[in-house]
């Protein structure tokens, strides 16, 4: 298994993987086409935003993706440089699920975090995602808040 970041030359790979998790997620069918907008704004993502995407190939068909989006906010005591971090996009391929791929993702991703000085790394879990979060040392956090806005 190759493990790497990914390059803006991986971007159909990574549009494929993200449709491809986000249909499994969902409970959408294997036809389903995505929004134009969600469709621009997730490849203008991978190669503008501030993050980084790591794949895992087996003889160059794609296994596994996960991503980490970086954020910077004014600093606290607790997060002295204000950089913080959120982990997305973690997927697996069926076929290559339970052989510790996605961990080897997360923790390259969270490795890179710790070079950035990045102090806080957020996550929304599936229920399926939740143990190998927690055996990575992520809690669950009764202070986050959130609005949703329309």
């Amino acid at each position: 298994m190759e493990y790497r970041k990914a390059t803006k030359d991986d971007i159909e790979l990574l549009m494929s993987l993200r449709e491809e998790m986000l249909r499994i997620v969902n409970g959408l069918p294997e036809d389903h086409r995505f929004s134009d907008v969600m469709t621009e704004n997730s490849r203008r993502y991978f190669l503008e935003g501030d993050q980084t995407t790591v794949i895992a190939l087996d003889n160059g068909k794609a296994a596994a993706c996960a991503s980490i989006s970086y954020i910077e906010v004014m600093p606290t005591f607790s997060h002295p440089t204000g950089k913080r971090a959120h982990l997305m996009n973690v997927y697996t391929n069926a076929a290559y699920r339970r052989q510790g791929i996605a961990r080897k993702l997360v923790t390259m991703l969270i490795d890179e975090a710790k070079e950035r000085g990045v102090t806080e790394i957020g996550l929304d879990a599936t229920d399926s995602g939740r143990p190998l979060y927690e055996a990575l040392g992520f809690r669950a956090s009764g202070e986050y808040m959130t609005l949703t806005i329309n």
